[in-house]
């Protein structure tokens, strides 16, 4: 199999990049960004979120467009929320597209993500990049944030029981957590959160998650993020690699790397292995345990 690349039109933005092996799809806005705003098999639905403001470009105010987007954590106003309403710069050398966006003027950090889609399988890499354009240092983290679209359920691994004297991973919840809400199932093996269109509250958890996966289930189809955790780095948000948040029938599955002191000029990186199976996930921690190890090892 090889991989093909096309610019064509999507969800009313003129210029988008479409890269497609014989079974999935990927596609890329240039119009705003950098933004990958479907990922899923050829001929099936998107798995990533679109949100009502597709097409749309322009003005200072920052828009949750949906798919995927790269932003710096820890998250603050406005620095967090830096507007990529505007077009971006794009390469193909024909195995890997860069998606590069203009420095943000508010903030002097120019984000890059590159995308190589697997010519024989239904995986990707995704590479993300910040780079300080600014005369000072920059405490940040990048953080890798993708939409996927509801309902489904999303899942965490648990680490294994033990009777270490000591915590084993941070997990943080944000003021609007609400362990009770029916969305939450707390399982000795797995945590799932799962997207409700009907419900109309946000919910959030973080975690340290040194497995370096996190799937997202939906009709039928499994969406596997693969990525590092570093012991001796500094995460934000207490120390979480992982971070899944739901309202409505949306539901983001987001990782960070490492907290570092960028120096002026310099570029830091984090990766993600992306990978789409057709397969179906039970509720019960066994039921997830079997059909998720199959796919794990699919997916080194």
């Amino acid at each position: 199999m090889t991989v093909h690349m096309q610019e064509i039109s999507y969800a009313g933005w003129p210029r988008c990049i479409r890269l497609a092996n014989q079974n999935v799809e990927l596609i890329a806005t240039t119009d705003v960004g950098p933004r990958i705003i479907r990922f899923g098999f050829v001929g099936g639905p998107n798995l990533l979120k679109e949100f009502p403001e597709a097409g749309k470009t322009g003005g200072d105010a920052w828009r949750s467009y949906g798919g995927h987007r790269l932003w710096h954590a820890p998250e603050v106003m406005p620095r967090t929320y830096a507007p990529d309403n505007g077009p971006i710069g794009h390469q193909w050398d024909g195995a890997t597209l860069k998606l590069i966006q203009p420095v943000e003027a508010a903030t002097g950090i120019q984000k890059q993500i590159e995308v190589t889609l697997d010519a024989q399988n239904n995986s990707a890499t995704v590479r993300h990049q910040l780079a300080n354009k600014t005369p000072w240092p920059v405490e940040l983290a990048p953080w890798a944030v993708t939409v996927m679209q509801g309902p489904g359920r999303a899942i965490l691994p648990q680490e294994p029981p033990s009777n270490a004297l000591l915590p084993v991973r941070p997990v943080a919840l944000w003021g609007y957590t609400n362990m009770a809400d029916p969305r939450w199932k707390w399982g000795a093996k797995f945590i799932q959160l799962a997207c409700d269109p009907a419900a109309t509250t946000p919910q959030k958890i973080a975690a340290g998650n040194k497995h370096g996966w996190a799937a997202y289930h939906r009709d039928g189809q499994v969406f596997l993020k693969r990525f590092a955790f570093d012991p001796a780095a500094t995460y934000p948000d207490f120390g979480c690699n992982l971070e899944f948040y739901t309202n409505g029938d949306m539901l983001e599955v987001e990782t960070l790397g490492p907290l570092s002191k960028l120096a002026p000029a310099a570029t830091v990186e984090h990766i993600e292995r992306w990978y789409l199976f057709k397969a179906k996930i039970g509720e019960s921690d066994d039921e997830i345990e079997a059909a998720m190890a199959p796919l794990l090892r699919q997916s080194p």
